[in-house]
Formats: structure tokens, sequence, C-alpha cells
């Protein structure tokens, strides 16, 4: 028996992107967790061990964050001893945001905990497959970016 092939809608291919997402996140949490990181956060530890300390408005620009979401997550992250404020040396009125020792050292685990669920969820995938799905993804981000820049005129 033949197998039919059913027309899929934009709006299902963009729901599975976000419940892959969701489930990535549910398979990590706890993992990194015990290390003191939540998903969340990745994007400003990832961002600060790559560039140095940063402003936090310029984390919330790299991070595609407005800044009160960026400065709740960064007073949570403070709280809980992964980065901390000093000043900045251009400009003794504002402050850079740096990650602290405890974080520097965390960071190898969180990237062990990430790659591990990366492989788990991509097994399977050849190594061309592999790239399809990063081109395919790639191509939605702009179109999304597209979109986005002609929004904002």
């Amino acid at each position: 028996m033949a197998t039919e092939s059913r027309v899929v809608g934009p709006g299902e291919a963009m729901r599975r992107i976000g419940q892959v997402y969701r489930t990535f996140g549910k398979l990590v949490d706890g993992p990194l967790r015990k290390l003191g990181f939540s998903m969340g956060q990745l994007p400003v530890i990832v961002t600060l061990k790559n560039t140095g300390a940063l402003s936090q408005t310029e984390l919330a620009r790299i991070a595609q964050v407005e800044q009160p979401s960026m400065a709740q997550l960064l007073g949570r992250m403070e709280r809980d001893g992964l980065v901390e404020r000093v000043p900045d040396p251009a400009d003794g009125r504002s402050r850079l945001v740096s990650l602290t020792r405890l974080a520097q050292r965390q960071i190898p685990q969180g990237k062990a905990v990430m790659d591990d669920a990366s492989e788990l969820a991509l097994a399977g995938f050849s190594s061309a497959e592999r790239q399809q799905l990063l081109d395919w993804l790639s191509r939605i981000e702009a179109n999304l970016e597209g979109a986005l820049a002609q929004e904002k005129g």
C-alpha cells in the first residue's frame, strides 16, 4: 500500500520547532540546574565567555531581549554567584557584567550537558542531514529577521 503524503502547513513546521526546543529544554534542565545554570542563562554565559565583560545594554542586544528582562536575568545570576558587575574602566559611572570564577569553572560541564543532549537529539542523522537541517534553520532565521527589519521600517 502506497504511503500518502500530506501537505504540511507552515504553522505545523513552526509548532514542531517550538516543541523540539521545549523537549530539549526539559532534557537538559535537570543536569544544568545541578551545575547552577538554566537554559535561559546560557546566551549570557556563552556571550560573556566569548567576549569578556559587557554592559547590560550590549548583553540585551546580543541576546535579543528587552532591557527589563535582561536586568531581571542578570539580577538572578548575580544572586546565584554566576556574574558580577564591575566598574567600566572607560566610564567610571557605568558597570560591566562579567562571569565569576564559579561560572567559569562550571562552563565545561555545562557544555558537556548540551553536547550530550545534542548528540541524543541528532542520533541517526548523517553529517549531510545535520548540515541540511542547519541550512534550513538558517533560512528560517533569515526570513524572520527580514520580517522584523521590515516591521521596524
